[in-house]
This record gives C-alpha cells, sequence and structure tokens, in this order.
C-alpha cells in the first residue's frame, strides 16, 4: 500500500487544497447570506443550487472526459469554481448566487469524478480499499480544517472569497505533476431505481432522507448559527467538529455493522442521531461548548448513514447490480440533497432557528421508523454473506460508491473462499 501512496502524493494535495476551498466556500457563503439578511427561505433555494449542479455534474461529465480527457476537465472545471467563488463577493444577489452554485457544484462533481477515477486506476486490487479510505479521509479532515480559515478575515469583506478562489486554483498544479498515465473512465452497467427498491427498500429510503439531512445541516447549520447569536469564530468550531469526528466514528460503527444485523446498527444510529438534534435545540441557549461537543456527536453519528446505507444495498443485490446501484444511490442521494436546504430554510423562516433541528429529528426518525418497519418484512442477511462496511463522503461521485462497493465484494469473496467448508459464490 505504501507504494500506492507515494505514487498518489501530488493527487492527495491536491483533493485537500480543492476541499479546504470547497469546505471554506460552502460555509462563507451560509455566513455571508445572514449578513446580508437574503431570508431564510431564499438562502436554502441558493444553498440547493449547488447540488443540483452536481447532479448535473455527476451525469455530463464522464462524456466530457471522454472527449477532452481528464487533465483539460478538471483545469477547466477548476478555473470555473475559482472564477465563480470570486464573483459571489462582486454580485450580492440571490439569483445570481444560485447560478454560481449551479456551476461550482457541477464543476466540484466533475473535479470529484476526476481525482476519483484517478485513485481507483492508480490503486490495485490489494490496495484499493485502503487507498480509497485514506482518499475519503483526506476529503473530511481537509473540509473540516476549511472551517478555521474563516477566523482569517472578516465574511463580510473579499478577502476569504479570494482565499477560496486560490486555494481551487492552487489544486491544479499537484494535478500536473502526476507522473501516472491518465485513466480510462468506463461506466459501470446501468440499473433501475426500481430494482434497486425491490432488493433493498431501505438503502433507496436512507440514502434520499441522508441526502435532506446532511445537505441541510451543512448548507444552513452556518445560518442557523449566526441565528443564535454566535461568532464567526464558534461557527468555525461548529461547523468543522462535524466533519472531524466522523474519521473516528466510521470504525467502530462500520465494525458493529459488519457483525450485527446492519439495519439494527442503523436504527440505533438513526435515533440516537434524532436525539442529539433534540438535544442540540435545548443546548443552544446554555453553553457554546455543549454545542460544539453535541455537533460532533451529530456528524460522527450521521455521516456514516450514507455508508450504512449503501453497504445494506450490496448485501441484497447481485454483483453485476452493485456497481450500477452505487452509483445510482449517489444520486439519489443528490436528489435529496437539493430539496433538503429549501425545506430546512422554508421551516426554519416559519418557526425560527429552532426549525432547523426539528427538521433533523424529523429526517432521522424517519430513517429509524423506516428500518424498524423493514424489519417485520424479511429475516435479515446472514452475517457471513454480508459485504464490508466503507466510509463514503456524502459528496462523493457515482464512480467512488461503484469502485468502493466493488472492493468491498472483492474482500468478501475472498474472505469466503479462504474460509473452510464455504462455497465458491455468494449468495444474496
Amino acid at each position: 500500500m505504501a507504494g500506492g501512496v507515494r505514487s498518489l502524493w501530488a493527487l492527495f494535495i491536491g483533493v485537500a487544497l480543492m476541499s479546504l476551498g470547497n469546505g471554506l466556500q460552502g460555509t462563507l457563503l451560509g455566513v455571508r447570506a445572514g449578513q446580508v439578511d437574503f431570508g431564510l427561505t431564499v438562502t436554502g433555494y441558493v444553498m440547493s443550487g449547488y447540488f443540483i449542479g452536481a447532479l448535473v455534474g455527476s451525469i455530463i461529465t464522464p462524456k466530457l472526459i471522454g472527449e477532452v480527457g481528464h487533465i483539460r476537465v478538471f483545469a477547466a472545471f477548476a478555473s470555473i469554481v475559482s472564477t465563480a467563488a470570486l464573483l459571489y463577493a462582486v454580485f450580492i444577489d440571490p439569483t445570481a448566487w444560485f447560478l454560481f452554485r449551479i456551476a461550482t457544484g457541477i464543476c466540484i462533481a466533475g473535479l470529484n469524478i476526476v481525482n476519483e477515477s484517478w485513485v481507483n486506476a492508480i490503486s490495485t486490487t490489494e490496495n484499493r480499499g485502503k487507498i480509497l479510505s485514506i482518499y475519503m479521509i483526506i476529503v473530511f479532515a481537509s473540509m473540516g480544517a476549511a472551517q478555521f480559515l474563516l477566523n482569517v478575515s472578516s465574511p463580510d469583506g473579499f478577502v476569504l472569497f479570494i482565499l477560496v478562489s486560490a486555494l481551487i486554483s492552487l489544486s491544479l498544479v499537484p494535478m500536473t505533476l502526476v507522473k501516472s498515465q491518465a485513466p480510462e473512465f468506463s461506466e459501470p452497467k446501468p440499473v433501475g431505481i426500481l430494482d434497486i427498491y425491490r432488493g433493498s427498500p431501505l438503502a433507496v429510503v436512507a440514502c434520499v432522507f441522508n441526502g435532506l439531512g446532511q445537505s441541510a445541516f451543512f448548507t444552513l447549520g452556518a445560518v442557523y448559527a449566526g441565528q443564535i447569536g454566535l461568532s464567526v469564530s464558534e461557527i468555525s468550531w461548529l461547523m468543522a467538529v462535524p466533519m472531524l469526528s466522523v474519521i473516528i466514528s466510521q470504525y467502530p460503527i462500520g465494525m458493529l455493522s459488519d457483525r450485527y444485523d446492519r439495519r439494527i446498527v442503523i436504527i440505533v444510529v438513526s435515533l440516537l442521531t434524532a436525539l442529539v438534534a433534540a438535544l442540540c435545540m435545548m443546548q443552544s441557549q446554555v453553553s457554546f461548548m455543549g454545542m460544539v461537543v453535541l455537533f460532533g456527536l451529530f456528524g460522527a453519528l450521521s455521516l456514516p448513514l450514507y455508508s450504512l446505507g449503501l453497504a445494506h444495498a450490496n448485501d441484497y443485490l447481485e454483483y453485476d447490480q452493485m456497481l450500477g446501484a452505487a452509483g445510482k444511490l449517489v444520486l439519489l442521494f443528490g436528489a435529496g440533497a437539493t430539496v433538503g436546504p429549501i425545506l430546512a430554510g422554508e421551516l426554519m423562516e416559519r418557526v425560527g432557528a429552532d426549525g432547523f433541528f426539528i427538521f433533523m429529528i424529523a429526517v432521522y426518525s424517519g430513517i429509524a421508523l423506516f428500518a424498524i418497519y423493514r424489519t417485520t418484512r424479511r429475516a435479515p442477511v446472514p452475517l457471513e454473506e454480508q459485504g464490508d462496511f466503507t466510509l463514503v463522503s456524502p459528496r462523493t461521485t457515482p464512480l467512488a460508491a461503484a469502485a468502493l462497493a466493488d472492493e468491498s465484494y472483492d474482500e468478501s469473496l475472498h474472505e469466503e473462499k479462504e474460509s473452510p467448508g464455504e462455497g465458491d459464490e455468494l449468495n444474496s
């Protein structure tokens, strides 16, 4: 694995720089939207533009890569994101910001596809799972660390927007230093959403609801913090700890989901997430440090839920369905993500800042209730036939999700072949 990581050092540095810029931009826009008083409903619509663009980008980028190549696509998209970051500060207008958010979403999705296809192509069967896990940790850690950059300058000026632009532009430099041949892009065999739902209804519902919750949390979290009177420094802490905490929580949650009925783990984690959201709503009037701890717990519990849904789907699908299903589930997450900020913003407009966590309670309670219902419909998959849990970023692309599904299958098949008395094929 060490050799694979060394060959990817330039790519990982580029990913870190891009994630720093993108992570800072999302929170910065939430803070600035509150300062210029766009209104909560309008801010929700503006923030949803990113996820609309991400859906479009996931669809069109493979075709662009096929026509002009990875590096040209990366350079073009990075330039657009860098330019858009500056235009936010020039045109303080909700319609303009909505259009910039769509453009940014298209390009960031495209940049992620380039990065993830490169990681997938350079890694081998033996180290792909570990290298993709390192990649995901870099994404989470960089986006978490990006929140502290809010303290570099006041959000009501130009400096932070220039910083976002500079970070995205600098991410181009390591990409040009990658010595390896640009990978070929191939799309997995398509699978219909109804086919996935028939195999794993819970995975479909969990992905859509996670899109609702996570998009609202990370786009309107800074707006909520501003509504309850927190300073920019305090907002940076609140928005950083969820991304950083999941790096620690992924392993114990993943281990539990590999050892027990994954639906039970989803139920427990979802209910705990809803409980933490309720505590956040009460704690906001008591202690800032208490809020930091609770936000960290919220991220630690909620962020692995998407990965649990993907792993649950793989438990019930045949191998030739898994790769296409992984990509579709990412798109389902994106569909939910386009609506999440709009619904949460509208609720906050109607009932005040508490509407933010009321929305979170409803979303994650909904996942738990549907998972409880599914436990009454069929028996769990035998543990020896379950795949392995792998953390997937909520902002990943269909390509990485498919690669991780492929890796999970390969590892499970290898373990089964090595086990005495086991058959040669996996049965779902």
